[in-house]
């Protein structure tokens, strides 16, 4: 006969996300949004999210700064 064997909590392994590493991120989003030519104003202004959709097409972030 089989014994029932509890299965191993894969949840309780896992890293937690620290205020840290997200304010470690959100100054590299920063750097980068800089970087692509958009002025430090508007950038200090952007919340995550927003930070975020923009990285996500660089080319089009770059132009549009340009503008």
């Amino acid at each position: 006969m089989k014994t029932w064997a509890p299965r191993k909590n894969k949840n309780i392994r896992r890293p937690k996300k620290t205020s840290a590493e997200r304010h470690r991120r959100e100054t590299t989003h920063r750097k980068r949004l800089v970087a692509l030519g958009m002025s430090e104003e508007v950038v200090s202004k952007l919340n995550g999210k927003e930070m975020r959709t923009l990285i996500r097409r660089p080319k089009k972030t770059a132009s549009a700064a340009a503008k």
